[in-house]
């Protein structure tokens, strides 16, 4: 069944709360923000909202530069260098494809919460800059951002999340907008974080700390961005159930799992104390699980039970905030009154 995007202006339109659904809803053009039925997505706003911080006032970027030429080894350059790459794709592609997802949801509420993620997207883009401008000499930043074209490995991960893009854009129907909404999940909520595990390590031997509170931040918009993806999903199981879909769903996680063990793999190898093959397999494991449990499924790795990386549960954000990192679930905001985040709207 073919989508149909949101009309601009459309008189006849019927978005009230009774008549609201999460997709397909008959849309007025009108950004009715009073009356909700997506209630928690109000609560959801005030967090990313209170989230907004301008990367170029973390402060310790210099000694990280001086950190990066006379103390990390050449493994940890390399793998600081391609981490970079592939998260500056990831935020990237998510910038200029979220409008395009958000054409498509019918409840302004959730719209909003969709224009906030895309703008924080170009936010991490301009983190990722300042890091590079900082830190790395000019001649080189090009080669970082375009490492992830030209390594064979860095590009056939790309290949497969920008193709489920672009297979909606040229055929937006349901099957994939659900196959995009996952391949959504898949990068808010596990592509990222080997990248962020990695600067943790560092900064947990007290190397590039300003990098990692930069990487803080990102992650803690990410962490909103995988409960908004969540809800949205768990809305649609919910309202349109034929689109719901969990053989695809398991299949997109187990390649997803695969190619991500491999990306880290061949971007850190043995060059990080604290990060190995062994490890770095458990971790994304354990993420997978998790986020299935976000979406009511069972585990697609039963076996895997336990965090490897305990020094990640003891890190503090920089403004106070703790995060545990495998559950998706904020402990503490110090600016948003101690809320902690629904499993649904």
């Amino acid at each position: 069944m073919s989508f149909i995007p949101n009309k601009i202006f459309n008189p006849t339109g019927d978005d009230s709360v009774q008549s609201r659904t999460i997709i397909k809803g008959n849309t007025t053009g009108l950004f009715n923000l009073n009356n909700t039925k997506y209630t928690r997505a109000k609560s959801m706003y005030t967090v990313m909202i209170w989230n907004f911080r301008v990367p170029e006032k973390v402060s310790g970027l210099n000694e990280d530069s001086i950190q990066y030429k006379q103390e990390l080894t050449d493994g940890e350059k390399r793998a600081y260098d391609g981490i970079l790459s592939f998260l500056i794709f990831l935020d990237s592609i998510q910038t200029v494809n979220l409008p395009n997802f958000a054409d498509y949801i019918t409840a302004p509420e959730v719209q909003l919460l969709m224009s906030i993620q895309a703008y924080q997207e170009a936010i991490h883009s301009q983190s990722y800059a300042t890091i590079l401008e900082s830190i790395v000499d000019a001649n080189k930043r090009d080669e970082i951002y375009y490492f992830r074209r030209e390594n064979s490995i860095l590009l056939e991960r790309n290949t497969y999340i920008g193709k489920i893009y672009e297979d909606f854009i040229e055929n937006p129907n349901d099957e994939n907008f659900f196959r995009g909404l996952i391949g959504n999940f898949l990068l808010e909520g596990l592509y990222f974080y080997n990248g962020f595990a990695f600067f943790d390590t560092l900064a947990d031997h007290q190397k590039m700390k300003a990098t990692d509170r930069m990487i803080s931040y990102i992650r803690r918009d990410e962490l909103t961005h995988v409960t908004m993806f969540t809800n949205i999903l768990r809305e649609i199981k919910k309202e349109f159930p034929a689109m719901w879909n969990e053989k695809l769903i398991y299949d997109m996680f187990t390649i997803a799992v695969e190619q991500e063990i491999k990306r880290t793999e061949h971007i850190l190898g043995d060059n990080v104390i604290g990060i190995n093959k062994n490890t770095t397999e458990k971790y994304t494991k354990r993420l997978a699980n998790n986020r299935l449990w976000l979406l009511g499924l069972d585990p697609l790795y039963p076996e895997v039970t336990e965090s490897p990386y305990q020094h990640l549960e003891r890190l503090q954000d920089t403004n106070g905030e703790k995060t545990n990192f495998f559950e998706s679930t904020v402990i503490n905001y110090s600016q948003s009154n101690g809320m902690k985040w629904s499993r649904e709207f």
